[in-house]
């Protein structure tokens, strides 16, 4: 009987085979395999949910005070917008002052 699975031997320990441990290895691998698989397939499904649980809502405070990248940027438009009719001026008037243009000589 020492070749049958999960028996008592004749000392009292349990006859626990190579087999038997490789077969409930795998299976815990499996399990994890398979719940791994499934918890990625819900986050992919709810990824907007999940986003919202971690999440902070805004405070009162940080309204009032913008961020510094926020203020960069805005103010980097706002030159941006400034600027764009300046240089469209600029180049409608380039084609008239190049015949104004005088070319210098070295002697």
């Amino acid at each position: 009987m020492a070749g049958s699975y999960g028996v008592m031997a004749d000392d009292g320990s349990i006859d626990y085979t190579v087999h038997e441990a490789w077969n409930e290895a795998t299976n815990v691998y499996l399990i994890v395999i398979l719940v791994s698989f499934g918890l990625f397939m819900y986050a992919k499904r709810n990824k907007r949910k999940i986003m919202r649980i971690f999440s902070v809502p805004p405070t009162e405070g940080m309204l009032s005070e913008p961020s510094f990248y926020d203020t960069v940027s805005r103010i980097r438009l706002r030159q941006q917008v400034e600027a764009h009719p300046v240089s469209r001026k600029y180049e409608y008037q380039q084609p008239q002052s190049q015949a104004d243009s005088v070319q210098l000589s070295l002697e």
